[in-house]
């Protein structure tokens, strides 16, 4: 069958009947429809044209044109995190293929379901060093769950059917398939459904029965526990569940940077984000814990400072359904492996059957933490040079916009403040990149995240540093009408870098003014910049102008909107944990640490 029949391509014959015979580049195209796939993210080069010209000819398809692969990664990501979906992006050999390797350590971190598609040099020329050669499937085995180099037609529809089922189940994460050109050029017949053949891939969901009881005794028998979720119960889904043990418990919650929004932050049970960065209550609940129950979560150095020294008296239990994890940073007393979301439904009937007879008593717990938290609750210093605080920013975007919108955070001060003041009640609400710390995420995980949830109010909540890394794909957001608000947290310089270098370098701000914020030549002029990309562009520098712009923003539908927020650069991220010390030594701000009873 030629190229310029493609539109005509049947769908797959019923049972009995002739397959279609099909070019691989059809059967990539026809494949990912029969997946269900709807949004695509992708950028064409020499390789993967084959690929492009069916593409033009899908109506079920979306293909989203960006401008710079790493975007479409990014895209994917957002996509993905906000609507549970696999998220696709498309890409040529070569530099194309490497563009995308930071997006995918990105999901490969954070536990993200992407598919990468990537055309390959002709199978005849691989290992020549030929016109864009690059060994993508050798470069990002260490960061994929898995990846297919395909050099025949045939296989194309079993590759992607094989990388979809992959990304998604289990511990989801990204999944490469590379595919030459000469086989997205040959014919084949296309069979679906496909025998997908995954020897050894077979991730556990259903725990033991024997560990889901050990782990409902020793919550029973706590009297300082915490629920430490992690990303893990968000990507689950299993937030619904999570909520019921919670509440069956008593015990108080904590949410990591990947979990914000799994546990309901209005609920009198949540302490919290943990961590470096994290609420006094939080830190320290896990600190002086004596039972700490995982869930989702792998003990990520910014969440346990120096490992040794974390929760010195705490027994573990930690469910996770990535074996990998349990026990690689903590011991475990009881591991489960599992899916979360299952495990807190045995869990919360067991605790109930192992405490019908009395419940347990956390009353002075409880107490304590409640001390905790009037005498140390989240709040921030007005800065002393007359610029507006960007706590102030950030908090008021998330009260004007609500828990029903999306936000995406690049990385630095301006995550951290958007993690610790905007307020989160659902899962999926808070985009960004944890694991990874990826600058640049957030233009374009915004950009898939409203392709993905288009009736939401998305916002990417990005650092004057961040923005320049991705900013091009405002272009995208504007000819494709994705109309995401974007929020410039401009303090003229690589802020976290900077707060280190006040804390730990003696003031010494080497190459970390960005000269884009008050008082500065501002290069790039970011209203400029936003207005020559299409978009609503506003600068806002008086705290009273901030509520107008962020309602103009959330009322402006018909194009991207760029808001240039000019605050001051001595802001700091409080409270925090020096890196490689005891969570004990949290600082609630700048020379001032919590009082409290310490035993090492």
């Amino acid at each position: 069958m030629s190229l310029d029949t493609a539109a005509a391509v049947p769908r797959p014959p019923a049972r009995g009947s002739a397959a279609p015979v099909l070019t691989g580049a059809q059967a990539v195209v026809r494949s990912l429809e029969m997946l269900g796939v709807t949004d695509v993210f992708g950028l064409p080069g020499g390789a993967i044209l084959p690929v492009y010209d069916p593409l033009m000819d899908s109506t079920d398809l979306r293909h989203i044109l960006v401008r710079h692969e790493q975007g479409a990664g990014h895209a994917a990501e957002g996509y993905a995190s906000a609507s549970g979906k696999v998220g696709v992006a498309i890409a040529t050999s070569g530099p194309g293929a490497t563009n995308l390797v930071t997006a995918i350590a990105d999901a490969y971190m954070d536990s993200v379901p992407i598919v990468a598609i990537t055309g390959q040099v002709f199978s005849n020329l691989m290992g020549t060093d030929a016109f864009q050669e690059a060994d993508i499937v050798g470069i990002t085995m260490p960061i994929t769950k898995h990846s297919f180099l395909v050099k025949d037609a045939a296989e194309i529809p079993g590759a992607i059917a094989a990388a979809y089922e992959i990304a998604s189940t289990g511990r989801p994460g990204p999944v490469l398939v590379d595919i030459t050109k000469d086989a997205q050029q040959a014919e084949a017949p296309f069979v679906w459904p496909p025998k997908v053949d995954l020897p050894g891939y077979r991730p556990v969901t259903k725990a033991h029965g024997k560990q889901i009881q050990a782990a409902a005794q020793l919550l029973a028998a706590a009297r300082k526990p915490v629920l430490y979720v992690g990303g893990g119960v968000i990507r689950a889904r299993a937030s619904a569940e999570l909520l019921t043990l919670a509440e069956t418990t008593g015990a108080p919650v904590v949410t990591t940077l990947m979990a914000r929004g799994a546990f309901p932050d209005s609920h009198a049970q949540h302490l919290g984000m943990p961590g470096m960065h994290g609420t006094v209550p939080a830190v320290l609940a896990l600190q002086e814990a004596d039972l700490i129950v995982a869930l989702g979560a792998r003990f990520d150095d910014r969440v346990t400072g120096k490992a040794a020294l974390f929760a010195p008296h705490a027994q573990v239990v930690h469910v996770d359904i990535d074996p990998a994890e349990i026990s690689k940073i903590r011991a475990a007393d009881v591991p489960i492996v599992g899916d979360v979301r299952d495990v807190l439904v045995d869990l919360e009937g067991a605790f109930r059957a192992a405490t019908s007879a009395a419940a347990p008593d956390i009353a002075e717990w409880w107490s304590y933490l409640d001390g905790l938290r009037t005498e140390f609750p989240l709040g921030y210093t007005q800065p002393s040079d007359g610029l507006m605080s960007p706590q102030y920013v950030i908090s008021r975007i998330g009260e004007l916009t609500g828990p029903e919108g999306v936000y995406a955070a690049g990385v630095g001060q301006h995550q951290m403040w958007a993690a610790q003041f905007i307020k989160y009640e659902r899962p999926n609400a808070w985009l960004n990149s944890g694991g990874a710390g990826t600058m640049g995420y957030a233009v374009p995980a915004a950009m898939g995240a409203k392709v993905a949830e288009p009736h939401r109010d998305v916002w990417a909540i990005d650092g004057d540093g961040c923005f320049q890394m991705t900013n091009q794909e405002l272009a995208t957001c504007a000819i494709n009408n994705i109309p995401i608000k974007v929020a410039i947290i401009n303090n003229s310089s690589l802020g976290m870098v900077r707060q280190w270098q006040t804390l730990f370098y003696d003031g010494r701000y080497s190459h970390t003014n960005l000269n884009t914020g008050a008082g500065t030549v501002r290069i790039p002029d970011f209203v400029k910049l936003a207005e020559a990309y299409g978009c609503l562009a506003i600068r806002v520098e008086k705290e009273e102008d901030v509520d107008a712009a962020i309602t103009t923003a959330l009322a402006t539908n018909d194009r991207p909107v760029v808001i240039d927020f000019v605050v001051s650069a001595d802001a700091m991220v409080w409270p925090m944990v020096p890196q490689g010390v005891s969570n004990s030594y949290v600082q609630y701000a700048r020379d001032h640490a919590p009082s409290f009873d310490q035993e090492d």
